[in-house]
């Protein structure tokens, strides 16, 4: 079975990479999440120590900037929007309100809200970071970009149609599965029943209070395998459930917050008619990738190329040269190589790895 789904995954992007073409880009496109999709929001939170603004991250972004994406260049938000036509993701919300004289008019184009560190739960982020932007705050900074386009519209039912358009990508969860194994934030006494209910009725409230805002079209990418990290790997090394170098654990909460995600996204969708998504298996889109790395063009799929799995990538680090052959970028993230992969197997994958639906049946782009 393994075997099969690399053989399809490979077929997908060789598809892809002979008949991509420019796409229509959707009206607008409004990330949010943590730091897989974050292009610099935390940037502008002094407080924040959930930062990547400074080198080695950038390395391979034009004139090797630090642009506060954890990542030697492009994230997964920007693999994704170019495959929909646009240049890269759209800037952070907090540098869009910087500068009220062109406010209004990118915000019809969208914004990215993503933070680094930050959780479905609000608590998630600010015991190892100080200060990120939880996925309520970020809901909060789009109902404040709903409320200008009213202004400049001049009717909700006109902002409603407007947005009934955008596209919603959303990537969140890992971070605030990884405080529960580490006993940071969440009282030791619930048990993991408790926060996984927890969890998942949180984020189906989030995603229906999007809803109500106007989203109709949501992206939606699960927890990827967590327990594979450099950090996981590095943190549990000694733990009783280690198994094969990934923390079993972790890997356990991640394919069951995609199986839970699943359930609420069919529930919600029979309950609501006019709400389209994909759902992307972010974990076993991952590990099948994994499973054959030399046919991926990876040679590492477990050390970090910037950093080890303890420290954070910064200009004091080491970091290798070969870095497409590298999963990952620091102890978390993922390589700009990786990301592209992702999002590529995002707009052209079956349904095995994306339901009901890949991203460019969603949006309607010919690939």
């Amino acid at each position: 079975m393994a075997k099969t789904c690399i053989s399809r995954l490979l077929v997908v992007f060789l598809s892809l990479a002979v008949s991509l073409a420019a796409a229509a880009a959707p009206p607008a496109v409004y990330i949010l999440g943590d730091s897989t999709l974050d292009v610099g929001t935390n940037d502008f939170i002094p407080e924040c120590q959930a930062r990547a603004d400074v080198s080695f991250n950038g390395i391979d972004f034009p004139y090797s900037e630090p642009t506060g994406r954890f990542s030697n260049g492009l994230n997964t938000a920007d693999e994704i929007v170019m495959l929909m036509g646009l240049k890269r993701s759209p800037p952070p919300f907090l540098h869009l309100v910087q500068n009220p004289s062109t406010f209004k008019s990118n915000i019809l184009k969208g914004a990215n809200f993503a933070s680094g560190g930050s959780g479905i739960l609000n608590t998630t982020g600010h015991y190892n970071y100080k200060r990120v932007i939880s996925l309520e705050e970020q809901i909060q900074q789009f109902s404040s970009v709903r409320s200008n386009i009213t202004n400049m519209t001049g009717s909700d039912a006109q902002t409603d149609a407007i947005l009934s358009k955008a596209f919603f990508l959303i990537s969140i969860g890992s971070n605030d599965i990884f405080e529960y194994l580490l006993n940071l934030t969440v009282p030791p006494s619930m048990t993991i029943p408790e926060f996984n209910a927890t969890l998942v009725s949180t984020y189906e409230y989030h995603l229906k209070t999007l809803y109500d805002l106007g989203a109709r079209t949501f992206g939606i990418l699960t927890v990827p395998p967590i327990g594979c990290t450099p950090f996981a790997r590095a943190v549990f090394s000694t733990a009783v459930y280690h198994n094969d170098s990934c923390f079993v654990p972790a890997q356990q909460f991640a394919q069951a917050f995609y199986t839970e995600a699943l359930a609420l996204l069919q529930q919600f969708s029979s309950q609501v008619h006019d709400i389209r998504y994909s759902l992307a298996n972010t974990y076993l889109m991952t590990t099948t990738m994994m499973e054959d790395m030399f046919a991926f063009g990876f040679k590492d799929i477990s050390s970090a190329c910037c950093g080890n799995g303890t420290y954070p990538c910064n200009q004091t680090a080491s970091f290798c040269s070969n870095r497409d052959e590298y999963l990952f970028w620091d102890r978390f993230h993922p390589t700009q190589r990786a990301s592209e992969l992702a999002a590529l197997s995002l707009f052209g994958a079956s349904e095995w790895l994306v339901s009901p639906m890949n991203f460019s049946q969603l949006l309607g782009v010919n690939m």
